[in-house]
């Protein structure tokens, strides 16, 4: 009598199911491992960026024996000598040279508004200046419109009030980006005169709004209101130089919310201040009051290049106080930001 051993093939349904478990928990203990180094690495990056626009902004005082203006600006009833500019490209794109850029920087006019400028010169933008935890080179360029010639003024939650050029109904590109320079603090002012921080040479950072001289067809052709090393009074390790600007969640490459950065007319499109009533914006979807401050897309952290090169990042929720100390040049209270 012969027995024959039967023999079972594949699974059963519940084994399969078993097995589709496993694999699903494993999954999602895995993915916010991966999501968490590629958000590393995107951090990363995002400080060698600011690494480079510090050593770029330093190369560029030490060959102009002053940090870059932010922008012309003129004051109110101004003296004639420099009541031009207003209207012209940012500190962005005078340190491109320094940044192995200097052919995209050959089509600029400083004298000449940002407007008036073609479309490859306006959306010309390094990579340098995208931070890649907000977006990718396919959104460096916006479409926004052209500045037009009145202003009006707004008011902000933080009780301060600038001024806003109207915009015509002419369509245009132009590139956006993620870094800001440091303008400073309120302290100054927003009232509407002639003394508030977003006038030339009023601005208490580094890299701040300046008058103009003006030639005799009354276009600028040099600032006049320098910051260099000497003017930082509270040590160039204790002062913000750069640092990531907020834009809103879901509100990348639109008008108003992600600004033109080579557009000098609006301080703000290339510039931020931080302080009593200006804090870091911890919330992403922010419109209002992010629109004059510093934010950052990594998580709970913003970005910034000091003054002497150093590159940290600051807790969103530091003190008002204390943020507006690293952004004060010369506050005269000295606070250490840990790296």
């Amino acid at each position: 009598m012969q027995f024959h051993r039967s023999h079972k093939f594949g699974f059963t349904l519940v084994e399969l199911l078993v097995v589709i478990a496993i694999i699903g928990i494993l999954i999602g203990l895995l993915l916010p491992a991966v999501q968490a180094a590629r958000e590393a690495a995107r951090s990363m990056q995002c400080k060698n960026n600011l690494h480079q626009l510090s050593l770029a902004t330093t190369m560029f005082h030490d060959a102009n024996r002053a940090f870059p203006p932010a922008r012309y600006q003129p004051r109110p009833s101004g003296s004639p000598a420099n009541d031009c500019g207003g209207k012209e490209t940012t500190w962005l794109v005078r340190i491109m040279p320094f940044l192995e850029q200097a052919s995209a920087e050959q089509g600029w006019d400083y004298s000449q508004p940002y407007a008036t400028h073609n479309e490859k010169t306006r959306t010309t933008v390094p990579s340098a200046y995208m931070c890649p935890s907000r977006r990718g080179s396919s959104e460096a360029i916006g479409m926004g419109l052209e500045t037009g010639t009145s202003t009006v003024w707004i008011t902000l939650p933080c009780g301060c009030k600038v001024p806003v050029t109207q915009s015509s109904s002419n369509l245009i590109a132009g590139a956006v980006g993620d870094y800001g320079a440091n303008h400073g603090d309120l302290s100054p002012g927003s009232f509407g005169l002639p003394t508030d921080f977003y006038y030339g040479g009023n601005g208490t950072g580094v890299i701040i709004s300046s008058r103009a001289t003006c030639n005799g067809s009354n276009l600028p052709v040099n600032w006049i209101d320098r910051i260099d090393m000497a003017d930082i009074i509270d040590g160039t390790s204790n002062t913000v130089l750069v640092g990531e600007m907020h834009v809103p969640l879901g509100k990348i490459g639109q008008a108003g919310m992600d600004a033109f950065i080579f557009n000098g007319d609006v301080v703000f499109n290339s510039a931020r201040v931080g302080g009593p009533t200006v804090p870091i914006v911890q919330n992403l979807r922010d419109e209002v009051n992010g629109l004059v401050s510093w934010g950052s897309w990594h998580p709970g952290v913003c970005n910034f290049a000091f003054a002497d090169g150093s590159v940290r990042a600051v807790s969103n929720s530091i003190d008002t106080e204390t943020l507006g100390y690293i952004c004060n040049r010369s506050e005269g209270g000295i606070a250490k930001i840990e790296p």
